[in-house]
């Protein structure tokens, strides 16, 4: 075997991430179900992770394996669970990852006010040249034409430009931005590989559901104040955003 022939790194990918109080498959199994049932396909094989801050008991995990099996989903692994969780997890098969930022304690944050002012000034330095670096480019993928029902449009690695519009069952995905000038009826996917800076612009949002890093929102928590009109949905402190584009 050449040496070579096998390479072991890190990467990152984006996981959907489920909190639940009650990780029984009973209990789980029409929640999922109905949650699912209004993005059919969107799930479809997804990895999911589950995060079991707030849960007391011991899951049942092989359980838990063949419901989200039946349900076309991928339970990877776990987080923010407690020593006994993390042991039946891994008994299971199942990977126990660290909780991202969102999970942090409150004993962390109150240990990071407590940060020596050495340290904040490291953490200046750092941001400093952060900002000063230059910006990625990314290619772009441009559509000259509508994107009808059930057509699937992906853009690996660059921005997607549709200079038509969007219809609904038609789905646009890109690793970066997504640029749409016209209406957005199906869906949109917007940094896809898991970069949160990415947004999606249109001229007229009437969409079915819109994605960002993996962060989504369906059509019934758009229809308000920017329903109808152009506008940009972009992360913020993890959590998706919708504003007037102008």
């Amino acid at each position: 075997m050449s040496e070579h022939s096998l390479e072991l790194k890190g990467s990152l990918f984006p996981l959907s991430v489920l909190h639940c109080t009650d990780a029984s498959a009973a209990t789980l199994g029409p929640l999922l179900s109905a949650k699912l049932a209004q993005a059919p396909g969107f799930f479809y094989q997804a990895p999911i992770v589950l995060n079991l801050q707030d849960c007391v008991d011991v899951p049942d995990f092989a359980a838990l394996k063949h419901l989200f099996s039946e349900l076309k989903l991928v339970l990877v692994g776990v987080t923010g669970a407690s020593a006994s969780v993390k042991t039946a997890a891994q008994q299971a098969g199942l990977a126990v990852l660290q909780a991202g930022k969102a999970a942090t304690t409150k004993s962390a944050a109150s240990e990071a006010h407590s940060t020596s002012s050495s340290a904040q000034s490291a953490q200046k330095t750092a941001a400093t040249h952060s900002l000063a670096a230059q910006p990625v480019m990314m290619d772009s993928k441009v559509v000259e034409q509508t994107v009808r029902s059930g057509q699937q449009i992906y853009a690996k690695g660059a921005d997607l430009i549709v200079k038509g519009a969007v219809g609904a069952g038609a789905e646009v995905i890109a690793d970066g931005n997504i640029h749409i000038y016209g209406s957005l009826r199906g869906k949109a996917i917007a940094g896809a590989s898991g970069d949160t800076s990415k947004r999606i612009y249109c001229y007229n949002m009437q969409a079915e559901l819109v994605s960002v890093a993996g962060n989504y929102w369906l059509s019934e928590s758009l229809q308000g104040e920017f329903w109808g009109k152009p506008a940009c949905i972009k992360l913020q402190d993890e959590t998706l955003v919708i504003s007037e584009l102008v």
